[in-house]
């Protein structure tokens, strides 16, 4: 194994640019060049300090400027998925270059004491959980005790995070009786992770309890996906007043809630009896993701089950949580292979739809919504019209990094796309 990651690093290096000079032609695209490619991408714009230079970047393309302080820098979930994915290239081709980089990054929050820069445990946000799973990395890695101290930290809040009365974490402490799809990834792969490695298995019941809540409370029976959140007073302006659901389906908290889904199922305890119930959610995901996917395209939609709706958009970051998660599912034995089928296609229309390359040889992505929520000031109704116009960015974080874990899936079955990638 170690002769391949040597031979797949080499190629990268060697073969890269000489593939991309030949976009305009066919050939055959290997799915690691492409995450190493992003990987370059990532590094070269932020070579420093994720946090500080890629609201620039962002402000600009959300209308509001250029003025960094308008977004100062926090201990965020935006660089904990990335480094997420950085820590599967390190783990895949075996280059500390990868490593190196989340420990300067994740430095830049952790004090000796184990407290994190800019982090507020009595905000109760979920958001702010996610940058666990490098504390737990970087400790079993290095052994260093402030790395120990932060991951505590933030189980303390795990512990005495608010919940509905039917036992689901709130998705913040500002917003009371709500679950959304995107805690599922933010908070409690997390929490997985934590009692995964450090021996306390007995909690596994409540990581499994919070993605039953939502498959009973936020889907939709007739076609199996889930709204984007769920409230349980259905006191909210946005909620059904019968079901408290939220009004749509918006594709990023699908794909939240998918990539969770796989990467826990992954470390539960085979002999759980709650294991059974999430390989079912998952495997009915699988249907209704399949069922809901661009025919032409491979791709999905901003709101998923409205594809023809004026202003509706086929948007990256879904599309790619949605290739990964699939593709792993299968990988793994938790997914019927008619579903890398799927993937692969998916895969593709990512290619063909969203990617392109500049003129220094940079690999970039586009059409990634900037983000959405619910209710909050100023208000957000999470309608169709609110979803279809939040700005549309290029090389979001959040579509980088499951892109990656997608082209590493991809990779890992030999997969070489025929898609031609666009020269800007």
């Amino acid at each position: 194994m170690k002769s391949r990651y040597l031979s797949f690093i080499f190629i990268y290096f060697f073969v890269n640019q000489a593939v991309f000079a030949q976009v305009g032609k066919d050939t055959l695209l290997k799915s690691g060049d492409l995450a190493l490619s992003f990987a370059k991408t990532v590094m070269a714009t932020y070579p420093d300090s994720i946090v500080v230079k890629k609201f620039v970047q962002h402000l600009l393309q959300d209308k509001q400027g250029n003025d960094p302080n308008k977004r100062p820098a926090s201990w965020n979930y935006e660089e904990a998925v990335i480094l997420k994915a950085f820590e599967r290239l390190w783990q895949f081709t075996g280059d500390k270059v990868y490593f190196d980089y989340t420990k300067k990054i994740v430095d830049h929050f952790i004090n000796e004491d184990g407290t994190i820069r800019t982090y507020e445990l009595n905000d109760y946000n979920s958001d702010q959980i996610t940058g666990g799973l490098q504390l737990i990395t970087l400790f079993q890695a290095t052994k260093e005790v402030k790395y120990r101290k932060a991951i505590e930290l933030l189980r303390r809040q795990i512990t005495w995070q608010p919940r509905t009365k039917s036992g689901g974490f709130w998705h913040k402490h500002k917003y009371p009786y709500q679950m959304w799809l995107d805690c599922m990834y933010m908070f409690n792969v997390f929490y997985a992770e934590y009692c995964h490695h450090f021996n306390t298995p007995q909690y596994f019941d409540d990581v499994a309890l919070q993605f039953i809540l939502l498959d009973k409370h936020a889907k939709n029976p007739q076609t199996g996906l889930l709204y984007h959140g769920w409230d349980e007073s259905k006191n909210q302006l946005w909620a059904n007043p019968l079901t408290g659901q939220s009004p749509e389906v918006w594709s990023r908290s699908m794909g939240w809630y998918t990539m969770a889904l796989v990467e826990i199922v992954e470390i539960f305890p085979k002999n759980h009896p709650k294991r059974p119930q999430l390989l079912k959610i998952l495997k009915n995901l699988a249907v209704a993701l399949s069922n809901y996917q661009d025919a032409e395209s491979g791709t999905w939609y901003q709101i998923m089950d409205k594809a023809n709706w004026k202003g509706n958009y086929m948007e990256a970051s879904g599309s790619a949580m949605f290739v990964y998660a699939l593709s792993k599912g299968v990988r793994l034995g938790f997914l019927d292979k008619k579903y890398l089928a799927v993937a692969q296609k998916g895969f593709d229309g990512i290619l063909k739809n969203f990617i392109d390359i500049d003129s220094k040889g940079f690999i970039h992505i586009h059409k990634s919504c900037s983000g959405a929520g619910l209710g909050g000031t100023p208000y957000r109704a999470g309608d169709f019209d609110y979803y279809i116009n939040e700005p549309i960015r290029s090389d979001d974080l959040k579509t980088i990094a499951p892109f990656i874990h997608a082209a590493l899936e991809m990779e890992r079955i030999n997969y070489k796309s025929k898609i031609k990638i666009r020269q800007m």
